[in-house]
Order: C-alpha cells, then structure tokens, then sequence
C-alpha cells in the first residue's frame, strides 16, 4: 500500500510546539493549499486547509523557524485519529503526519512578509526567528515561481 502526500502551501497560524511526557518534541500547523482548478462563485480560488503533524528534529525545526504565513513543502503520511468528544459523539481527525519539511522562502522574503503583517494591524508580534541552518545536502535554492510563471495556467 502507499500512503504519500507532498503539498505546498502557507501556514495558517504559528506551529504550537509541545513536548511528550518521554521529550519527544512534536509540533502542529495548518497549511493553506490552494486547488490547482477551479474557482467559487466569485472568481476565488478554492482553498484546503490542512492539518500538519511533526515530530522530533523535525517538530523542533518547524516550531524555531516557521511562522504564520510562511510558504513550506511537506512530504509525509496521511493519518486518521478517532476519538470521542465530551459529549460521547465519535469524531476523526485527518491529518498528515511530516517527515520532510521544506522552508520554501528566502530570509528577504519572509522580512518583507513580516514586514506587512505588521503594517496591515495593530497587534503585537513577536521577532522574526532566527535564519534556520544550512544544510549542506539541501540541494538547490527554491525557485520562486510567480502566478504568471505557471506552465499549467489557472483551469
């Protein structure tokens, strides 16, 4: 069986990162994924929203370097959670669970990012973190590919 996701898209929040009662560092996030088709009655894009789970080095890494509205790659599992509310409803939970994480923007643009979400509002913001670490089998640096550079088009 294969069970392998890859998405790109943009948090929608700051990671929450916690540890396991045995220190396991494990971190969550949404990511916004735009549909590559299709749009709304009103000309908009259709969006997914997409829960994110990682754990150890790589919940650590996510939770120190990425932030709302940063632009990442995840490569990982889908996973579904059952479990029951207060009021004894069964619920699931789809989430997916990361191995690889991609930071896909570069220092100046998340510095221009922040810059207008502190311009756009009045609420308090906590400093940029710090630029994550090179790695040096990280391959290439991301290309940035505008709307108009796209070979397949809105459909």
């Amino acid at each position: 069986m294969i069970n392998n996701c890859v998405l790109v898209g943009r948090l929608t929040r700051d990671p929450e990162m916690r540890y396991t009662q045995n220190g396991i560092a494990v971190t969550s996030f949404s990511i916004a994924v735009d549909r590559p088709f299709g749009r709304d009655e009103e000309g908009n894009k259709q969006t997914d929203f997409i829960d994110i789970v990682t754990w150890r080095k790589t919940a650590e890494l996510a939770g120190q370097y990425l932030g709302k509205g940063a632009m990442v790659g995840v490569e990982g599992r889908i996973q579904v959670r059952s479990y029951t509310t207060q009021d004894g409803q069964q619920r699931r939970a789809y989430e997916v669970v990361a191995e690889r994480i991609a930071f896909l923007e570069s220092k100046a643009e998340r510095e221009r990012r922040e810059a207008r979400q502190q311009s756009a509002g009045p609420q308090a913001t906590p400093p940029p973190p710090p630029e994550p670490p090179a790695f040096p089998d990280a391959g290439p640096e991301p290309v940035d590919v505008t709307d108009g550079d796209d070979p397949f088009g809105d459909q």
